[in-house]
C-alpha cells in the first residue's frame, strides 16, 4: 500500500514538474515573441485604414498632457463641481461625465487667451488625442455639442476629489495649462479634421486644410485647384514607434505620403539608408505616376510620426480631373497658352446668370498670349478698384519677371491700335472700341501700382506720354474713352510733374546708410536714381568718398573709385563684416550699399591684396552700454517710438522690391534699398538687445535689462509691431544671452512666463504655424515679421520653375504675387498712434531708438558673455 502511495506521489510530482516545465517554456516563448514584436518593423496601424477621430493617437499620454488634464479636472471640481456628475440619456446612466458644450463654455470663462469656441474645441481635443479625456462610448472626437466626455481619473469607481493642496496647485498652474493647450490646440484641431472621413468634412474644414497645404514644401509647385482637391481626400496617418516599415521596396505603390511630423529613412536593398526625409518632404509619388513597384523601403526614423496620405485612386482621379479641366491653345503645334477651368465662386452663383458659373485661369503661356488673355477678360463694367479686377494684379505685379517694360509698352501700343480683320463694320467698330477701353484700364492699373518707379524708366515715361496723346485724340471722337481720360490724365501728369520736380530729381544720401538718419521729419522712399556719398576703404584703412546712384552696379562703383584713386586696374570691391568675413562682389551686383551688414564696410583693392584686408577698429562697435540712458525711459515710450520708426521704414518699401529681392535685383538693375534697410533694422534691434546685456557687468542690472526688454517686446506686440517684437525675442534667445544662467535665475517667474509665451510664438515647426495663426487674427495696420515673408517668397521661387516647356509658369507668378500683396493689406489702414504718447522726453526717446549703436560680431558677443558668467565646471 505504502509502495503504491509512494509511486503515485512520485507520479504526481513528475506531472507537476512537467506542467511547471510546460508553463515555463510557454512563458519563455511568449517573452521571445514579445521581444521580437518590439523589434520587428511592422506597421502598428493597418495601412489604408484611417484613424477614427474618437481614437487616441498616442498609446501612453505624455506627462505634460496628463498633468494638464489633472489641473483642468481639479479646477472644474473646485469652481464648478456640478459639471462632473452622473447623467442619464436614453434610459442609460453615464457615470461622472461632462457635457461638451459646458466644457467649452467653462474654458472660455477661465482665460482671455481663448478667443473662440473653435479654439476651445481644439484645446479639449488635445486631451482627447492623448486619452486624458474620452467620449463615454469612444464614438466621437471632441465636439461643441450635447455629448458626454469623461476625464481619465473618473474612469475609476473611487476617483479621488482634489485635496486643498491640489486646489492651490491648480490655481497656480491653471493659466500656464491654458497657454500650453492654446498652443497645441490648432494642430489637434487640424488632426481632428484630417481624421474625419473625407465625406464628413465641412466647407470650413476644407478651407482649414487648404490653408495648411499652402505652407507644405512638397506641395508648393501644385496649382490652387489641385491643393483644393487634395484638401478633400487627404487622410491622416500616424505611427507610434520608430522602426516601423511604412512600405517595402518592390511592393505595389498604393499611396503618396507627405511628412507632417517626424522623419523617415529611405532604404534600398544592398545600399542601406540612402537619405533621410523630414517634415514637409514627400515620398511614394513616383510609383503612382509610373504605376511601378516601390523603388525603396520607408522606415520611421523616430517615434510618433504623422503623415498626410493620398491614396492611389484619389491621386489618379485628381490627375484626370486636372487634365479634363485644362484647355491648351496651340500655334504651329506648340502650346502657347494653358488655361484651367475653375469654379467662378459664390459671387457668380449669387447673381443668377449675370456671370458665368466657371472661369478660366492662366496656368502658363507665352508673355504675349498671357497679356492678350488678360486684355480679353477685363470686365469694363467693373470699377477700377473693384475686387474682380484683382485678376490683373498678378500680371501687373509680376510682368517684370517675364515681360519687361521694353516688351510690354510696345505690345500695349500695338493692342491699342489693333483692328479686327473679320466681321461687319459695326462689329469691327465695337471690337476696336472695347479693345481700346481694356488697354486703357490695364494701363491705369499698371501706372497706379508702379507709381514713382516709372520715373526711373525712360521707356515707360515715353510710352505714357505717347499713350496719353493717342487716347486724347481718340476721345474727341469716341465718347466712351472720354470717361477714362481724366483718370489717365491725372496719373500721367502726376508722374511727369514729380519726375521734373527739382527736389525729387536726385536726393543725396549721406555716408553709411544709418537707418536713423535724421535728415527729414518723415522718411521718404529711396529711389534708384538717388545718389549716395559713400566711403570706400583701402587696405591701409584710408578711404575715398564716392558719389554714385544708389542702384549703381559694382562696375560703376569700381569706375568711381578708380577716378578718385587715379588708377583702377585690377580693382575688386569687397564687403567686409565686423567679424572679418570677406565677400568679393560681382561686377553686375547692384545696390551694394544697402546690402551691407550693420557694421559692414566696402573695401577696394587689387585682387592680390584681398587676403591682407582687415576690419576697421570702428567696426567692432561700442565698448560701453547705454543702460544708463534708456533705463530712465519708459518701456512703453521706447516701444511706441520704435513702432513709429519701423512703420516709416515699412511704408517706404514698394511691393515690387519684394519681387526684385526674390528673383535677384541684378536681373532688373533695380534697387531694393528700402527693403534692405527694413530688413537691416530687424538685425539692428536683435543685436541691440544682445549688445546691451553683454556690455552690462552688474548682475542686478542685467536682470533689470531682461525685464526691460521683455516689457518692450510686450508693448511692441500690443502695437502690432511684430517685426520688432520678434527681433527682441530673438535677441533674448541669442546664445550669448540665453546661456547667462545666473541672470535668468534671478528673473521673476512672472517675466519668465511672459518670455515663454513669446518664445512659443517663434516656434518654427509646421512652417511657423503659431505666428501665422496669431497674424491671422490681427487687423491692419500691422508690421509683419518681414524675414518670414521673404522666406515664403523665396520658398515659392526656389520650389517652382519660372518657365516650363518654354512657357511662363504663371501659377508660380500668382503664388508670389499673393504673398507680396499681404504687404498691401497690412498697410491698408493708416497707423494712428496715440497722441498721448508725445510726452516731454519723447524727442530723446525718438533719437535714441533711431541711432542704435551695436556689436554685430557673434564671436565677440559670445566671448563677452563668457567673461560675464564663465562656464560652470
Amino acid at each position: 500500500m505504502s509502495e503504491t502511495f509512494e509511486r503515485q506521489k512520485k507520479k504526481d510530482v513528475c506531472s507537476t514538474r512537467n506542467i511547471d516545465s510546460i508553463w515555463q517554456d510557454f512563458w519563455l516563448l511568449l517573452m521571445v515573441l514579445w521581444k521580437r514584436a518590439l523589434t520587428m518593423t511592422t506597421p502598428l496601424i493597418e495601412p489604408h485604414v484611417p484613424l477614427r477621430p474618437a481614437n487616441t493617437i498616442t498609446k501612453v499620454p505624455s506627462e505634460k498632457i496628463l498633468r494638464a488634464g489633472k489641473i483642468l479636472r481639479n479646477a472644474i471640481l473646485s469652481r464648478a463641481p456640478h459639471m462632473i456628475r452622473d447623467r442619464k440619456y436614453h434610459l442609460k446612466t453615464y457615470r461622472q461625465c461632462c457635457v461638451g458644450t459646458e466644457l467649452v463654455d467653462w474654458m472660455m470663462q477661465q482665460t482671455p487667451c481663448v478667443h473662440s469656441r473653435t479654439q476651445a474645441v481644439g484645446m479639449w481635443q488635445v486631451l482627447l488625442e492623448d486619452g486624458v479625456l474620452n467620449h463615454v462610448d469612444q464614438e466621437h472626437h471632441f465636439q461643441d455639442k450635447y455629448l458626454f466626455y469623461r476625464f481619465l481619473d473618473d474612469e475609476h469607481e473611487d476617483a479621488p476629489l482634489p485635496t486643498e493642496e491640489e486646489k492651490k496647485e491648480c490655481d497656480e498652474e491653471l493659466q500656464d495649462t491654458m497657454l500650453l493647450l492654446s498652443q497645441m490646440g490648432p494642430d489637434a484641431h487640424m488632426r481632428m479634421i484630417l481624421r474625419k472621413p473625407p465625406g464628413q468634412r465641412t466647407v470650413d474644414d476644407l478651407e482649414i486644410i487648404y490653408e495648411e497645404l499652402l505652407h507644405i514644401k512638397a506641395l508648393s509647385h501644385l496649382s490652387t485647384t489641385v491643393k483644393r482637391e487634395l484638401a478633400g481626400v487627404l487622410i491622416f496617418e500616424s505611427h507610434a514607434k520608430g522602426g516601423t516599415v511604412l512600405f517595402n521596396q518592390g511592393e505595389e505603390g498604393t499611396s503618396w505620403y507627405i511628412i507632417l511630423k517626424g522623419s523617415v529613412n529611405v532604404v534600398i536593398y544592398g545600399k542601406g539608408v540612402v537619405c533621410t526625409l523630414h517634415e514637409g518632404d514627400d515620398f511614394g509619388k513616383l510609383a503612382l505616376v509610373n504605376d511601378a513597384p516601390r523603388a525603396a523601403s520607408i522606415v520611421l526614423r523616430e517615434d510618433n510620426c504623422h503623415f498626410l496620405r493620398v491614396d492611389k485612386e484619389d491621386f489618379n482621379r485628381i490627375l484626370r480631373d486636372v487634365e479634363a479641366n485644362t484647355v491648351r491653345l496651340k500655334e504651329h503645334d506648340q502650346d502657347v497658352l494653358v488655361l484651367e477651368k475653375v469654379p467662378a465662386g459664390n459671387r457668380a452663383s449669387n447673381q443668377g446668370n449675370s456671370q458665368p458659373q466657371q472661369k478660366y485661369t492662366v496656368m502658363s503661356g507665352t508673355p504675349e498670349k498671357i497679356l492678350e488673355h488678360f486684355l480679353e477678360t477685363i470686365r469694363l463694367e467693373a470699377t477700377l478698384n473693384e475686387a474682380t479686377d484683382s485678376v490683373l494684379n498678378d500680371f501687373i505685379m509680376m510682368h517684370c519677371v517675364f515681360m519687361p517694360n521694353t516688351q510690354l509698352c510696345p505690345a500695349l501700343v500695338a493692342h491699342y491700335h489693333a483692328q479686327p480683320s473679320q466681321g461687319t463694320e459695326q462689329e469691327k467698330m465695337d471690337y476696336a472700341l472695347n479693345n481700346k477701353r481694356r488697354v486703357v484700364r490695364l494701363v491705369l492699373q499698371w501706372a497706379a501700382m508702379y507709381g514713382d518707379l516709372l520715373q526711373e524708366d525712360d521707356v515707360s515715361m515715353a510710352f505714357l506720354e505717347e499713350f496719353y496723346v493717342s487716347v486724347s485724340d481718340d476721345a474727341r471722337m469716341i465718347a466712351a474713352l472720354k470717361e477714362q481720360l481724366p483718370e489717365l490724365e491725372k496719373i500721367v501728369k502726376q508722374i511727369s510733374e514729380d519726375a521734373k520736380a527739382p527736389q525729387k530729381k536726385h536726393k543725396v544720401l549721406l555716408q553709411q546708410f544709418n537707418t536713423g538718419d535724421e535728415r527729414a521729419q518723415k522718411r521718404q522712399p529711396i529711389r534708384g536714381s538717388d545718389e549716395v556719398l559713400f566711403k570706400v576703404y583701402c587696405m591701409d584703412h584710408t578711404y575715398t568718398t564716392i558719389r554714385v546712384p544708389v542702384a549703381a552696379s559694382v562696375k560703376e562703383v569700381i569706375s568711381a573709385v578708380a577716378d578718385k584713386l587715379g588708377s583702377g586696374e585690377g580693382l575688386i570691391i569687397v564687403k567686409m563684416s565686423s567679424g572679418g568675413e570677406k565677400v568679393v562682389l560681382k561686377p553686375n551686383d547692384v545696390s551694394v550699399f544697402t546690402t551691407l551688414t550693420i557694421n559692414g564696410r566696402l573695401f577696394a583693392c587689387p585682387r592680390e591684396q584681398f587676403d591682407s584686408l582687415t576690419p576697421l577698429p570702428e567696426q567692432e562697435g561700442p565698448t560701453v552700454g547705454t543702460v544708463g540712458t534708456f533705463e530712465l525711459m519708459s518701456s512703453k515710450d521706447l516701444a511706441y517710438q520704435m513702432t513709429i520708426y519701423d512703420w516709416e521704414l515699412f511704408n517706404c518699401v514698394h511691393e515690387l522690391e519684394l519681387i526684385y529681392h526674390t528673383f535677384g535685383r541684378h536681373n532688373f538693375k533695380k534697387t531694393t534699398a528700402n527693403l534692405d534697410l527694413f530688413l537691416r533694422r530687424f538685425n539692428e534691434i536683435q543685436f541691440w538687445v544682445v549688445t546691451e546685456i553683454c556690455l552690462c557687468s552688474q548682475l542686478s542690472k542685467r536682470v533689470q535689462l531682461l525685464k526691460k526688454f521683455i516689457k518692450i517686446a510686450a508693448h511692441c506686440k500690443e502695437y502690432k509691431n511684430l517685426n520688432s517684437f520678434f527681433a527682441i525675442v530673438m535677441g533674448l534667445s541669442n546664445v550669448a544671452v540665453s546661456r547667462l544662467a545666473l541672470t535668468w535665475e534671478k528673473l521673476p517667474s512672472k517675466f519668465k512666463k511672459f518670455y515663454a509665451e513669446f518664445e512659443s510664438l517663434m516656434d518654427p515647426s509646421r512652417n511657423h504655424r503659431a505666428y501665422r495663426l496669431t497674424v491671422a487674427k490681427l487687423e491692419p495696420p500691422l508690421i509683419p515679421f518681414m524675414p518670414l515673408l521673404i522666406k515664403d517668397m523665396t520658398f515659392t521661387h526656389e520650389g517652382n520653375k519660372t518657365f516650363i516647356d518654354n512657357l511662363v509658369n504663371f501659377e508660380k507668378m500668382r503664388m508670389i504675387a499673393n504673398t507680396a500683396r499681404t504687404v498691401r493689406y497690412y498697410r491698408s489702414q493708416p497707423f494712428n498712434p496715440d497722441a498721448a504718447q508725445a510726452n516731454k522726453n519723447h524727442q530723446d526717446v525718438r533719437s535714441y531708438v533711431r541711432q542704435l549703436n551695436v556689436i554685430d560680431n557673434q564671436r565677440t558677443l559670445s566671448q563677452m558673455s563668457h567673461r560675464l558668467e564663465p562656464r560652470r565646471p
